[in-house]
Formats: C-alpha cells, sequence, structure tokens
C-alpha cells in the first residue's frame, strides 16, 4: 500500500478513512485531505487553512520539511529498500534499546497506520551537508539559544512568523554584519517602521472609502481605581491598533465617553464608519446612542460576543443547569488532578481533550461539559478497566465520588439536556467571535437557535419558554440592531434559501438601515428602484453563475460579484456585510497600556513609548492577518463544528512589552549626553 510507505504515518493517525481525516499525534489536531495535508501541518508550512503544529518536536519538523522539499526519488531496487529497512531497524533499536512505541492511539477515535518499510525517516532522504557548514549552523542555534535564555525570551516568540524573517534578512547580508545597537532600535529603526505602518495605514484607508470599518472600543478595569479602553479600526483588509485612553474616573460618564467615542470617528472620518462597537454598560450604551443621535448615518452596536457569553451566563444561573455544571467542573478538575491519571484520561478517549481554556469562562464550561458528554462510554470504561482498578489512583475517596457520578443517570440526562440547550448559541458565538464579517449571519442564526432550543423540547411551552426568555431578554433589550436583520435580509445564502420567510421585523430593520445609509435623497430613490429586483432576483443576480454562487461565495463577495446592475443598493449590502460583530477576539495585554498611562518620565521619552506600542500592537495585528489566507468562505449554521478549534485559541496573545529601555540613562560622552537627529547620527 502507497499508505504504508509514506514516512508521515509514524507521527499521525487514521481517524476516519473514508474523509481521509488524519490526527496530529503531538497536538491532536485533525485535518481531512490525508497525510499530504498533515506533512504541511507538522512541517509548521502554512498551506491553506491548516495551521502549523506547535508541539510538533524540531527533529521530526525537519525531517517532514526534506520530505516536502526533495524530489520523488526514481524507483529504486527491491533489495535496495529490504537493504535500507534493515538498517534503519538496526539503528533504531541501537539507538534505543528497543524499537519506539507508536505514538497514536488505537482506540476508538482512530487507528495507526505504521510505516511498514520505513519504522523511521530514512537517512537516505538527507541532504548532504558539509562538516564544517554542519558546525556552523550549530554554532548558530547555540548563540540564537543563548539570546534567548539570557534575556528570558518566552520560547514561544520562536514561533512569531517575524522570526525567520530576521534570521533570513541577516543571512542574506555578508559576512561581518553588525546587528543595530540599543540606540539606534529606539531611534532610527522605530521611526522607520512607524513610517511602513503609516503606509499600511494609508491604503486600509482606501478599503475604508469604499467598503466601510468598524470601531473596536475595549474596555478594562483593574475593579479598583484603574480603567483603560483601546480603540482600533477593522475592515476586510486588516484591524489597526489607534490608540489607548486612560478613563479612570469617567467609566460612569456617559457625556464624556460619548465625546471620546466622537473624537475617534472623526479622526477615522465619519463617512467611513458604518459602525462602532462597545461595551454593553449603561454608560457606553447611552453614549453610543448620543453618537447615532449626532450622527445618523453610522450605528451603535454592543460587543456580541460579549451579550451571547452573557446569555450563557444566564443560563449557567438555572438551579438544574447549575448543579450539572458544577459536577462537570467537579469530574473535570479531578481527571486534570494528576499526570498519571491525565495520561490514562488520554488514552482511553484517544487524546481527545476535556477542557478548552484559551475560550472564556462559561463557554469553556459548556464545551467542556459537551466533552464529557461525548466520551461518557469512554469514561465509564475506564472506571471499570482492569488498568484503573489496580492502580493506586482507583482506591481514593475522590476517585470513588467521581466514579459514583459518571454512574448516575440523573448527571447524564441533565448533561445531555444542558449541551442541547447551549450548544445553539455556542454555535452562534464561534461565527461571531472574531474579526471575520460575521454580520449577514447572527440574526437567522438567533432565529435557528430558538427553533433547535424549542425542537429539543418537543414544543413543550413550560420547558422551552423559559430558554427563550433568556435570550430574549438579552437579544431585544441589549444586542439587537437593525444592522443584524438588514445584513440577513441582503445575504443571499439566507434570502434565497427554499426554507426562508421574511418577517416583519427583518423588513422594518432593512428599511431602517437603508434610511440611515442612504444619506441623501437621490440615494434613497435609487435604492427604492433596485430593492424589487433583489427581491425577485432579476436580471445578473439571476443568472446561473449568481444563483450557484449564494451559497458558495460570501455574501459580500457575492453582491460585488453579481450587483452590478443594482450599484446603490449594491455598495450598501457590501459595506453592511463586510463588518464583524464582536470586539472580544482582540486580546490585549492591558499590562502594556497601564505603562503608558503610569510612567512618569518626560514628555519626548513617553511619546517614542507611545509610538513603540503602535509599532508593537499594529505588527501583531498584521501577523494575525497574514496567518489568513484572508478568504472568507460562506457560514452554514447546521455545519458548525463547535469541537473544533475556535479562531481565538489558534491566535497568540501579544506578549508584553518590556519598558525598561525607559529607564537606561542618555548615552555620554565627555560627561555631555549625547544627541541624535532623526537619522540617528551624533
Amino acid at each position: 500500500m502507497v499508505r504504508a510507505r509514506d514516512a508521515c504515518w509514524e507521527h499521525c493517525v487514521l481517524v476516519d478513512a473514508t474523509r481521509q481525516k488524519v490526527r496530529c499525534n503531538y497536538c491532536q489536531r485533525e485535518f481531512s485531505g490525508g497525510v499530504y495535508r498533515m506533512k504541511f501541518h507538522l512541517a509548521q508550512i502554512r498551506n491553506k487553512d491548516i495551521v502549523p503544529c506547535a508541539e510538533v518536536p524540531d527533529d521530526v519538523r525537519d525531517q517532514i520539511q526534506i520530505l516536502l522539499s526533495t524530489p520523488k526519488k526514481q524507483k529504486t531496487s527491491k533489495k535496495q529498500k529490504l537493504d535500507q529497512a534493515a538498517n534503519d531497524q538496526q539503528n533504531s533499536s541501537s539507538a534505543s534499546g528497543g524499537v519506539h512505541p507508536n505514538h497514536g492511539s488505537s482506540e476508538q477515535h482512530g487507528s495507526t497506520c505504521p510505516s511498514l518499510l520505513f519504522p523511521h525517516p530514512s537517512p537516505i532522504v538527507q541532504p548532504a551537508v558539509d562538516d564544517t557548514q554542519k558546525q556552523k549552523q550549530d554554532d548558530a542555534d547555540k548563540k540564537i539559544a543563548v539570546f534567548f535564555f539570557f534575556n528570558s525570551i518566552p520560547f514561544s516568540t520562536a514561533k512569531s512568523t517575524y522570526y525567520q524573517e530576521m534570521v533570513d534578512a541577516v543571512a542574506e547580508c555578508e559576512v561581518g554584519y553588525k546587528a543595530p545597537s540599543c540606540e539606534k532600535l529606539r531611534s532610527t529603526l522605530l521611526e522607520k517602521v512607524k513610517g511602513d505602518i503609516n503606509e499600511y495605514y494609508k491604503k486600509v484607508r482606501g478599503e475604508w472609502k469604499e467598503k466601510g470599518c468598524t470601531i473596536l472600543c475595549d474596555y478594562w478595569s483593574d475593579g479598583r481605581t484603574k480603567s483603560l479602553v483601546v480603540f482600533s479600526a477593522t475592515c476586510l483588509k486588516g484591524t489597526l491598533f489607534l490608540k489607548s485612553v486612560d478613563v479612570s474616573g469617567h467609566a460612569d460618564d456617559a457625556q464624556y465617553l460619548f465625546e471620546l467615542l466622537e473624537s475617534v470617528v472623526l479622526e477615522v472620518g465619519a463617512e467611513n464608519v458604518v459602525q462602532v462597537i462597545t461595551d454593553s454598560s449603561p454608560s457606553f450604551v447611552y453614549a453610543g446612542r448620543l453618537l447615532m443621535a449626532k450622527y445618523s448615518s453610522l450605528f451603535w452596536s454592543p460587543c456580541a460576543s460579549d451579550c451571547i457569553n452573557k446569555m450563557l451566563e444566564d443560563f449557567s444561573k438555572q438551579e438544574w443547569m447549575r448543579t450539572v455544571l458544577e459536577e462537570a467542573n467537579k469530574i473535570t478538575r479531578y481527571l486534570h488532578s494528576h499526570a498519571g491519571i491525565l495520561n490514562m484520561v488520554r488514552k482511553f478517549t484517544g487524546g481527545r481533550e476535556l477542557i478548552r481554556p484559551r475560550i472564556t469562562r462559561f463557554v469553556t464550561n459548556f464545551l467542556s461539559l459537551r466533552s464529557i458528554v461525548i466520551q461518557e462510554d469512554n469514561l465509564k470504561h475506564m472506571f471499570s478497566h482492569i488498568e484503573w482498578l489496580s492502580s493506586s489512583y482507583s482506591r481514593c475517596p475522590d476517585a470513588q465520588a467521581i466514579k459514583s457520578l459518571l454512574y448516575l443517570e440523573r448527571f447524564w440526562k441533565s448533561a445531555r439536556e444542558a449541551v442541547s440547550v447551549s450548544e445553539p448559541l455556542v454555535k452562534i458565538l464561534r461565527i461571531v467571535d472574531g474579526d471575520m464579517p460575521a454580520m449577514g449571519y447572527i440574526y437567522e442564526g438567533m432565529e435557528k437557535a430558538k427553533v433547535t432550543i424549542k425542537a429539543f423540547y418537543k414544543g413543550i411551552e413550560e420547558k422551552y419558554v423559559p430558554i427563550w426568555d433568556i435570550i430574549d431578554l438579552r437579544w431585544n433589550m441589549q444586542l439587537h440592531s437593525p444592522l443584524h436583520p438588514a445584513a440577513g435580509f441582503l445575504n443571499p445564502s439566507i434570502f434565497y434559501g427554499q426554507t426562508f420567510k421574511v418577517d416583519s421585523r427583518m423588513r422594518n430593520g432593512f428599511q431602517e438601515a437603508m434610511i440611515k445609509m442612504a444619506t441623501d435623497d437621490k440615494d434613497k430613490i435609487e435604492i427604492t428602484k433596485e430593492h424589487p429586483i433583489y427581491i425577485n432576483g432579476q436580471g445578473a443576480l439571476g443568472t446561473d453563475f449568481a444563483i450557484m454562487g449564494r451559497t458558495l461565495n460570501a455574501p459580500g463577495d457575492w453582491w460585488a460579484g453579481y450587483g452590478y446592475e443594482i450599484p446603490t443598493l449594491q455598495r450598501a449590502a457590501i459595506r453592511l456585510l463586510s463588518q464583524p460583530c464582536s470586539s472580544h477576539w482582540c486580546r490585549w495585554n492591558w499590562s502594556t497600556f497601564e505603562s503608558i498611562h503610569t510612567r512618569k518620565c518626560n514628555t519626548s521619552e513617553l511619546d517614542k513609548f507611545s509610538d513603540l506600542v503602535s509599532v508593537h500592537c499594529n505588527l501583531w495585528l498584521q501577523a494575525m492577518i497574514r496567518s489568513r489566507d484572508g478568504i472568507f468562505k460562506p457560514i452554514i449554521y447546521d455545519d458548525i463544528d463547535v469541537g473544533a478549534e475556535w479562531p481565538t485559541e489558534s491566535e497568540s496573545t501579544p506578549p508584553i512589552l518590556d519598558d525598561s529601555w525607559l529607564d537606561d540613562p542618555p548615552l555620554t560622552y565627555r560627561g555631555r549626553p549625547l544627541t541624535f537627529d532623526k537619522l540617528g547620527n551624533t
């Protein structure tokens, strides 16, 4: 079999042969498409939607990179293959004292596919490396490692997209290249990178003018006296950090917050802003309404992720649901209390994790409960297996309590009900929890969630109505905006769907949004004329390509491709459908911004540090954009897998910015401080 000959099977497991789905042995991620796509994952090479493996050992990564870069060799004789396999086996056994165990699992969730001819990567694929060159590479590796160790640089920095770029640029220089000094970094180089970001900023402004942008206002408080907000502007081209502001003492002052929001809107350009997303606290709500009253063309919305998280929080306050979530947390805490127990759990669950620490608390609780329900049989099997019963863990009172809970039918009945009720909302949260243009999906998603919950309870009002009331309270009183039904109305995958029925709220939301977006009477007249063409799918909107594109293209792309015969409605639709619904995906390190607003230093140094923070934040945001393929795909609600990796799980948090250089004394020459011009000359 060809599969058996591929050395990559040493590092992954076949999960689903029909769909060619494989799972990485190191980080447990799963990919469809067979072992070929897994190679890019293990080699830490981005390819379409493949996320590089963060846990793969360096030697495995290097071997897979060589496999990908080495052209297919000519067919070798049978004798050569057998000799090579024998040599590999001999080398492997002598190096380890026996055969290496396979890292995969043969449990319920997949079977291992070991390489039959090549138990370990064959050395013949290694390119010949000169001993002197090898020594140089080893020496360079050690010096980079020493730099990391001495300066306490987090090892995760090596995953940065800018890390290899830096090394490649140095390698392009001639021998004798001198690294930039501390003073050059803090002066001329900071200015140059800031200039590059400003050039990028100008390009993005062009996108704002055409497709609009959303201003994100993230709020943070230490719970005592310190309160900060961070402003950024996002569009399809990416997100730009604008500034941070210390609002300590003003967090409850709606007029102050309105004036602050207004200053950012004017900085970006009111004509470019489609919406402003803020915290849902009363002061921000009132400030947002003041903003909409003054600037009739823009919308204010609370963060959708925040509101849906609060719906889940309200769910968890119901007595029966609180009980089952507490019991589930008790189970996961015990199973993660000892490395030996956790290793046994992973063995019986096929390596599947029960907790998701990089998602918000309430989502983590429900996803952990969902994982426990999925692994019900495996967990029960583990606690009744001879391996567990013969272990010292099984005799502890805590273990007996957990085992009793896992065999309690009342627990499983409540757990399945809680998962069925919460998962429809978690699906919507999965849609909006990111910077993707999700505006066209949230309204229909909410309606589908309620229908799903009603269907689970088989239409029994006394069961589903209390859940609906929780959703409606947050949705109608806090989250609902004309943007949501209007964007759903203009989403062709929803509007032209066979089962879709337009309700009065959607029609009213569309009209309200168009009145605000059509700033003059001419545009209002044109939209009135063009509206029936969209309703009836006439002209270019009714061609075979346009009909296929309704579900194959992202809504904004569909309008850009087929809406040219109704240009006024087309522009409004593209601007609406290009916006996100959430601001919480920007996971800032707030300590960085605290440093700006608590530092006691002279104005020039503070300005320089502010520049450094701006560069730091924007480079992080650009790296996030570069890590994606830039193509937004249509969303199908029923196909959303809440158990798959979330965007916020794969995206790193920006590191804490070191401000210690502000404490460095100025350089002196013969007792006098040195000064530098804009080129870094003294």
